[in-house]
């Protein structure tokens, strides 16, 4: 073999040993890419179908920057499917984890477990108990809004429409969970300096179905309360249909939080006074950014602490 042949060998030798290699790099750099993971609540609540949609949008104006896993649980109370979700994630070496917790403390120790592996957490619209974070020894920063605050907005609103010593019922979302707590404290805050009678506090576990029971539960053994504050629109879609089943319609007035679209038409005809928006659509948008940031700082979840709070606001039939 002359030696011009041989260089020829020898070159498209090391071409063809070189060619698997551009795959990998291009393998290598999509795997760079940081995956974040959206785990939610109840899908089939419209407030964390916005949420989850408000997210999807984020992630296509910003494809470049990272991909999306979004995932939430059948109803409000399926807690033990929650935790299995975040172990997929952690299975699955996501880069950052957003939550909405089912429970504030049942996922604290799955969530311990996901940090330990090395990926960030943030917590959204439902935070994690202080005591079960403490107990575990991880911080893990909440961002959103002030439920207390939000529906002590709505608590006010109807005071306005009711006189001290009327009697008045408040329906709670799941009572292990902190908004749920909180809110409830809102409205007791606004009823109590209304001078109103809470009479009776009963969870409708955020649901339509739920709510409408307590709802005409509290209306049979109390009828002569005049308002329902419900913990979020769900349940107060249940209550406006015990009040109108119960013939109370117009006279028993119901407020409830979450500005769903089917509230709308509610807050149009006067069927539900007041809301809450709390703005689902942005509320995973920006625990995603928070996990960002943290990412391209290369701070580690125990430099992440704290509240960044969100806006709330009170919406009624004149609200623009």
């Amino acid at each position: 073999m002359n030696k011009r042949i041989r260089l020829k060998l020898i070159a498209a030798a090391v071409l063809v040993c070189a060619l698997p290699a551009l795959p990998v790099l291009a393998q290598a750099q999509t795997a760079a890419k940081p995956k974040v993971a959206l785990v939610m609540k109840s899908l089939a609540n419209e407030f964390f179908l916005t949420m989850e949609n408000g997210a999807k949008e984020h992630q296509k104006a910003h494809a470049a920057q990272y991909d999306l896993i979004a995932n939430g649980i059948k109803d409000e109370q399926d807690t033990a499917n929650q935790i299995k979700i975040v172990e997929q994630m952690i299975v699955s070496k996501v880069s950052g984890l957003v939550i909405a917790p089912a429970d504030s403390k049942a996922l604290v120790p799955v969530i311990k477990k996901a940090i330990d592996a090395g990926i960030i957490v943030v917590n959204i619209d439902n935070k994690f108990d202080d005591a079960a974070l403490k107990e575990k020894g991880i911080t893990v920063p909440f961002v959103g809004p002030d439920n207390r605050k939000g529906a002590k907005l709505v608590g006010d609103f109807l005071a306005k429409q009711i006189k001290s010593g009327d009697k008045v019922a408040i329906i709670e979302g799941v009572s292990t969970t902190f908004n749920a707590q909180q809110r409830t404290l809102g409205f007791q805050d606004a009823m109590g300096a209304a001078g109103a009678k809470v009479v009776s506090v009963q969870s409708g576990q955020w649901e339509i179905d739920p709510g409408n029971k307590v709802a005409a539960s509290m209306l049979n053994a109390n009828p002569d309360i005049k308002a329902i504050l419900a913990g979020n629109d769900n349940m107060a879609l249940g209550a406006v249909a015990a009040v109108k089943a119960a013939g109370k319609t117009g006279k028993v007035l119901v407020v409830g939080y979450d500005n769903i679209n089917a509230i709308k038409p509610m807050l149009k005809d006067g069927r539900v006074l007041a809301t809450a928006d709390q703005f689902a659509s942005q509320q995973a948008v920006f625990g995603i950014e928070t996990v960002l940031k943290a990412l391209a700082e290369k701070k580690p979840q125990s430099s992440l602490s704290g509240a960044v709070e969100t806006k709330v606001q009170l919406v009624t039939k004149d609200s623009k």
